[in-house]
């Protein structure tokens, strides 16, 4: 596959402050599922267009003809109509799914699951309760109770009423908790508090009802946005000007927590635990800029990184905890702080990806079609490699050749101490040879041995230190005789001395 190389011009990709509020200038964040708006406005604004649907219908209404009468009715009854085939067929899939479902003996062990699975948030919001007084704890129990048996009686319903309903509630507990005298004396902390553990308990046991409802075309937008980010996945951090340093092992495992992290989203059921998954991402974004940079980073370089880590990771079942999140978080989650920024971010982060062309990354259209139709890939002087398989085949790649360069460098080094070897035997060869030349060899007589104790020695062949010496030998003072005294006196004593 060849690697293509185009002009481009530096890609303007940045999202301001500005461009993340409601555009209806509340102050608060928008999110591109509410057209710009935030949670707030876009109630209004739904509420005020359904206000505006419903006098224009009986404006119609008055204006009807007689001759209109048929026609209208013929369009009424082919409405009922289409209403009732699809409710068949919604009645025909829900009996098909909770066949596949429960199946035979398996209805115990999904009742199972699901108690497990909410029992540990369950018991959180129970040990939160013990902390609140007795009357207080017990009101809210039961307007939890009540809420969750009132919402999963309605049956099948859109969405968004559901979504009304749980807005409404979290309305009306606030308004509770600052209005009733059984939360009389409750801090602002507290009740923020409250108000979170009451959110997830009560979504986690609603979460089989209003996640990716089968009224809702979430689960066919989260095919077309996990076909469409394969379709991207030729797209490197440098056609988006992003500035990761993935050749770096730090940055490299930033980014693959980064990708874990958007991934386990689908696993949490409560929205505060899903857009705490997001603020996770959005954090090791944030450090892996900032390692590759060497320096803070801003806020424009946040949100090409951010669409690059969600290229990368393809996050299951997207748009459904997208729009699960948008529909039954608190409003206050998603309008201000931390994680409604980093979820709007995300939102925009996939709208750009549904409409991603050549012009978004400022390449020529001839470039895009060669990158989209695999006849091309881009060069990224910044990556490596994008696959983690292949990132592995180079580092044994790497560490083949720098073996091969150590045998080499034994190989060279054996050899040259065998030429040391070689010429170490040539040189002791020479330099016997001259002292062989200096100094030759002269073979003597045989030496015979020689017996000193023998009477018939020639003591002419004999050393001088063995040459036999005649020394006088003095007698005994016992064995001197009396000649022998008197020739000793007469010679050594003088007639003084004997007188």
């Amino acid at each position: 596959m060849m690697q293509f190389k185009g002009t481009r011009s530096k890609s303007s990709l940045k999202l301001g402050e500005a461009d993340i509020l409601c555009k209806n200038g509340c102050g608060f964040y928008g999110n591109p599922s509410w057209q710009g708006y935030c949670s707030m406005c876009w109630r209004e604004y739904q509420k005020s267009k359904s206000g505006q649907s419903g006098a224009a219908a009986k404006t119609e209404k008055r204006k009807l003809t007689p001759d209109s009468i048929g026609t209208e009715a013929f369009s009424k009854f082919e409405e009922k109509k289409n209403k009732q085939l699809e409710k068949r067929k919604q009645t025909v899939r829900s009996i098909f799914r909770k066949n596949t479902e429960t199946g035979e003996g398996s209805t115990t062990n999904r009742v199972r699951r699901t108690s497990l699975e909410s029992q540990q948030v369950g018991g959180e919001f129970a040990e939160f309760l013990k902390t609140l007084r007795k009357a207080t704890a017990l009101d809210v129990s039961k307007q939890v109770r009540a809420f969750i048996e009132r919402l999963q009686s309605t049956g099948e319903v859109v969405v968004d009423e559901h979504s009304e309903m749980v807005l409404d509630f979290y309305q009306a507990m606030i308004d509770r908790t600052h209005t009733h005298q059984l939360y009389r004396g409750m801090t602002a902390d507290v009740g923020e508090k409250m108000m979170d553990f009451i959110e997830r308990y009560v979504m986690t046991r609603l979460y089989r009802v209003v996640f990716c409802p089968a009224s809702t075309d979430d689960e066919e937008r989260d095919l077309a946005v996990q076909n469409r980010i394969r379709s991207l996945h030729w797209i490197t951090s440098h056609l988006l000007d992003v500035q990761l340093h993935e050749s770096e092992e730090v940055v490299s495992n930033l980014i693959e927590q980064a990708i874990t992290a958007i991934t386990e989203m689908d696993t949490k059921r409560g929205p505060p635990d899903k857009l705490a998954c997001v603020a996770r991402c959005s954090k090791h974004i944030f450090e892996a800029l900032r390692v590759s940079k060497q320096g803070p980073a801003s806020a424009d370089d946040f949100l090409p990184a951010l669409i690059y880590v969600v290229l990368k990771a393809n996050p299951p079942l997207l748009q459904s905890n997208l729009q699960y999140v948008t529909r039954f978080a608190n409003p206050s989650r998603l309008m201000s702080g931390e994680e409604g920024y980093y979820f709007t971010n995300l939102c925009c982060a996939v709208a750009f990806i549904e409409t991603l062309n050549n012009d978004s990354l400022s390449i020529p259209a001839e470039e895009f079609a060669r990158y989209m139709s695999g006849e091309a890939t881009p060069c990224d002087p910044h990556q490596q490699h994008s696959c983690a398989g292949l990132k592995l085949m180079q580092q044994n790649t790497q560490l083949l050749g720098d073996l091969k360069d150590r045998q080499q460098g034994l190989m060279s080094e054996a050899l040259r101490l065998q030429q040391d070897m070689q010429d170490f035997k040539l040189t002791f060869k020479k330099s016997v040879q001259d002292v062989l030349e200096r100094t030759p060899l002269q073979i003597k007589p045989r030496k015979t041995k020689v017996d000193i104790d023998s009477e018939n020695i020639d003591t002419d062949n004999l050393p001088p230190p063995l040459t036999p010496q005649v020394v006088g030998v003095e007698p005994h003072p016992t064995q001197i005789t009396n000649v022998d005294l008197e020739q000793f006196e007469s010679t050594h004593t003088s007639p003084a001395e004997l007188s």
